[in-house]
This record gives C-alpha cells, sequence and structure tokens, in this order.
C-alpha cells in the first residue's frame, strides 16, 4: 500500500472475543504505512481473539480504556466478532470514545459486528456501510442505507463485512486515513 500514515496515531477499540484476522491484519497494514496504533480495552493487560472457530492469540492492552483519552489519536479501528462489540456496547466509556470521533468527523474503520458499537454511539442515522449480514437489521432500525458489499466508504466511515474483505478493507482504511491526513494535518500526534 502505498498511502503514507507517518505520524497518524490510531485507536484499535476491543474486548475479549475480538475476530483475531480483523485486528491482526488491518493493524499490519497500518504499521505497514507508518501509522501507530494502540489496543485499548477495558481488559486490564491482554485481550484474547477469536480466530474463525476457537479461541486465538492474546494481544497485549496497550492503553486502558479508563485512561483512554479520544481526543490523542487520529482514527479509529472497530475490529469484529461476534463477542467483542456486545462488550464494548456495555462500557460506557466506549460508546462515548466511538461517539467523539464521529462526532468529530474523525475517520473509523469498522468490520464484521464492528458497527454494532456505533449503534450505541447513536451515529448511524442516514449512514452508507456495510457489515457482517447477520447484523444488517440492527443496523437498518439504527438508521444506516445498509447494503452487502465487499467494502463501502461513506465520507469519514469506512466498512466491511468479514475477514475474506481484509485486502480491500485495509485498502480503503488507508485510503481514508491518508485523505483524512492530508486535508485536516492529522497525524501529528507523537507518542
Amino acid at each position: 500500500m502505498s498511502e503514507d500514515l507517518t505520524g497518524v496515531k490510531v485507536a484499535i477499540l476491543v474486548m475479549n472475543g475480538f475476530e483475531q484476522a480483523e485486528l491482526v491484519k488491518p493493524r499490519e497494514a497500518l504499521q505497514q504505512a507508518g501509522a501507530t496504533s494502540h489496543v485499548i480495552s477495558a481488559e486490564p493487560k491482554e485481550v484474547k481473539g477469536w480466530d474463525k472457530d476457537h479461541w486465538g492469540d492474546t494481544v497485549p492492552v496497550d492503553v486502558p480504556l479508563n485512561d483512554a483519552d479520544e481526543s490523542e489519536y487520529d482514527a479509529l479501528l472497530l475490529p469484529g466478532g461476534e463477542e467483542n462489540p456486545q462488550y464494548l456496547r456495555k462500557q460506557p466509556k466506549a460508546v462515548e470514545f466511538a461517539r467523539k470521533f464521529a462526532e468529530g468527523r474523525r475517520p473509523i474503520a469498522a468490520i464484521c459486528h464492528g458497527p454494532l458499537l456505533l449503534i450505541d454511539a447513536g451515529v448511524l442515522k442516514g449512514r452508507r456501510l456495510t457489515s457482517f449480514p447477520g447484523i444488517q437489521s440492527e443496523l437498518k432500525n439504527a438508521g444506516a442505507d445498509w447494503v452487502d458489499e465487499e467494502v463501502v466508504v461513506d465520507d469519514f466511515l469506512v466498512t466491511s463485512r468479514k475477514p475474506e474483505d481484509i485486502p480491500a478493507f485495509n485498502r480503503e482504511m488507508n485510503r481514508l486515513f491518508a485523505r483524512v491526513k492530508k486535508e485536516t494535518g492529522a497525524g501529528l500526534h507523537t507518542d
């Protein structure tokens, strides 16, 4: 990928049960483009992934959710997995974190079940997006225009359906994050 994300700081918001490929592969794409990413979770030290049909690897938590300040990040990544967003939705700080990103029109990349958090944040009305097909009714009921496509970009939001869509998701995520960096000067955060 030719996008330059040097200096862009990405928050990855997850709980146990995230779909492993939907965190690991996008994070690798971000790092290859020069971005810095932090795993943020209400879990204190590590989160455990789900790898297709069994428990996967653990990933260290970089920043505890209670200590995370959304204003320190340029972009937000929401991996899927069936359990992950259900746990996130029960965390008021996670819901508020996502809401502030959307209200500030800062880029959000959500895949599979990841958009469920955005329902609770109240930011989907009128947004065109995709997701895992099994949650389309919830998204439509929240006012979203759901479509069955590999990847959808709507303003500051990029979404995909499943792990098989990750190459397209990564491409469009990096493009969106790079466009926002260029347009707004994002990426000026330092560690």
